[in-house]
């Protein structure tokens, strides 16, 4: 959490055995420019409506700023957001 993605270092070897400068690409930006907007991350949340129930106001904030959406407003509501954007409608 926190990362806008894998950086990845690159090293490789030349035909004559020498080696080329590493490289580093972060993948976090892409074409969009910059991790503005909806991101979705490797995983899907797999909490129970039970869970959201119960989870510190922290951890919802978390949860929400990881997938780029509007973490504002009192815990409760923020809650019911989370609940409505990851679960299905028989969950709630």
């Amino acid at each position: 959490m926190g990362s806008l993605g894998p950086v990845v270092s690159v090293s490789a070897a030349k035909a004559d055995g020498q080696h080329q400068p590493e490289r580093k690409e972060n993948n976090g930006g892409g074409v969009f420019g910059g991790g503005c907007g909806f991101r979705m991350p490797l995983h899907y949340p797999r909490y129970k409506k039970a869970d959201y129930e119960e989870m510190p106001e922290w951890r919802v904030d978390c949860l929400l700023r990881e997938y780029g959406l509007p973490a504002d407003g009192d815990l409760d509501s923020k809650r019911r957001f989370a609940m409505g954007a990851f679960l299905w409608p028989g969950q709630y």
